[in-house]
């Protein structure tokens, strides 16, 4: 969690405040530039439609990571352009694939932004960088936990929504359940005295996973290209269709969750590819 500012968003209903999580885009710098034999370019594009026929829209949007597969300024470039098209606020946070510094240097135009502490409403959202260097599992950084836990005691009047790209707990495949946060005992730790709700948001697993933990509320939403062959114990790709997840957060701490799958969309998977 860097030092920046809080980021204040009044949202357009009284009723709740309204979020679109996108996730693991892996945006190639070339148009071309296919994950798994699927082109990401498109498969993006295909959903980032769907997202602005939204009939209510967000008040902002949440890019969890592994934006760029190649870690490449084009694709960073390419994603900034296109998320001009929500007119809301977009933050984001980086994943495995990603180059922090780079996405710093071009996801910080127009209404993407790099700020990581969102103020709206009765909700508070943390974002959190969970990637680590030259690896692919994730970790959070004693300092982003000191900051997670000074936030959710010092403001006990609102809830709190927790994002990070890596996943705080084991969702059902051995290979991907290697993978995930591997300090996230004390993650949860951070969050315990918090008098309000809160809820952790993540990408990474490329597949819908809803549960609770320790009072924690735990969401994973699907990539907008390739997904993962859920329950399964080797790599594997699934056939689900890609996707983004709407979110409404109340003000008693009810989140609200809906997952949309694009289906309406030619798409082709490479199935005999072991890895990505």
């Amino acid at each position: 969690m860097s030092a920046n500012n809080e980021v204040v968003i009044n949202p357009n209903s009284r009723e709740c405040v309204r979020v679109i999580q996108l996730t693991d885009t892996h945006i190639f710098a070339e148009n071309a530039g296919k994950l798994l034999g699927l082109n990401t370019r498109q498969s993006f594009e295909a959903v980032l439609e769907r997202m602005l026929k939204e009939e209510i829209a967000p008040d902002f949007v949440l890019a969890t990571g592994d934006l760029s597969q190649d870690a490449s300024v084009e694709s960073y470039q390419y994603l900034v352009e296109k998320l001009q098209a929500f007119n809301v606020p977009c933050f984001w946070i980086p994943g495995n694939h990603d180059h922090p510094d780079t996405m710093a240097q071009v996801l910080n135009y127009g209404v993407v932004s790099p700020e990581r502490i969102i103020i709206a409403d009765h909700w508070q959202v943390v974002l959190l960088d969970s990637s680590v260097p030259g690896k692919v599992y994730g970790h959070i950084s004693t300092p982003q936990l000191q900051q997670l836990q000074q936030r959710v005691e010092q403001n006990q009047q609102r809830h709190s929504l927790v994002v990070m790209h890596h996943q705080p707990v084991n969702v059902g495949s051995d290979w991907l359940d290697n993978l995930g946060i591997k300090n996230a005992e004390e993650l949860f730790a951070a969050v315990k005295n918090n008098d309000r709700e809160t809820c952790f948001l993540w990408g990474h697993v490329h597949q819908d996973f809803v549960g609770k933990q320790a009072g924690v509320q735990l969401i994973s939403t699907p990539s907008t290209c390739v997904q993962f062959k859920p329950s399964s114990n080797e790599f594997s790709a699934g056939d689900e269709a890609p996707g983004y997840r709407y979110l409404s957060l109340y003000p008693d701490g009810h989140v609200e969750s809906v997952l949309h799958r694009v289906k309406d969309i030619p798409f082709t998977v490479d199935y005999s590819i072991k890895g990505y």
